[in-house]
């Protein structure tokens, strides 16, 4: 038990950068290797000039987050389908669980969703009090002169946008 407990703490959530339109077979490779990897994905209805259909595309294109250790990176780049991992300021960038935690939440949840690499100016911070997404913090922004919520995902450099009711925001 205390073996895993170390497994487990030396073990962060890195994202991945993919080759285009690898996101899926790459995150079925790393799986196949026994790493742990989360894909956000999300149904879209796509049109084509016969039919319609819904599809599950990678929320986040060419990204996708691995759970390894330093050791297991090496591992991970030679996984067909990885291009790199991403670098903040000279260092492989890391997610803390709870962001990723958060995104897995979002993603299972049937709120409407956006996501944009626009640099978000931070404003106030807050924690959503009720609903699926109760104990979520973020910032409340100005978009698009809408209210909504910001969650910030720093080791990719975007932000998940939510539209929330406003009735369910606390201040921290």
């Amino acid at each position: 038990m205390d073996n895993a407990r170390s497994k487990t703490a030396s073990h962060k959530w890195y994202p991945v950068y993919t080759n285009p339109r690898a996101e899926k077979k790459a995150c079925q490779a790393l799986a196949g290797k026994g790493i742990e990897a989360y894909l956000p994905l999300r149904r879209q209805l796509k049109q084509w000039s016969d039919r319609k259909k819904w599809v599950e595309e990678p929320f986040i294109k060419s990204y996708l987050f691995v759970h390894v250790s330093e050791h297991d990176q090496a591992e991970v780049l030679m996984t067909k389908g990885i291009a790199r991992f991403i670098y903040f300021g000279g260092k492989i960038a890391t997610m803390p669980d709870r962001q990723v935690d958060d995104l897995k939440l979002l993603m299972a949840s049937s709120i409407e969703l956006e996501i944009t690499e626009e640099n978000l100016l931070p404003g106030e911070k807050i924690v959503i009090k009720a609903g699926p997404l109760k104990g979520m913090t973020g910032e409340i922004i100005s978009y698009r002169s809408q209210k909504l919520l910001a969650l910030r995902l720093e080791g990719i450099g975007c932000s998940v946008i939510i539209h929330i009711a406003a009735s369910l925001i606390g201040r921290f």
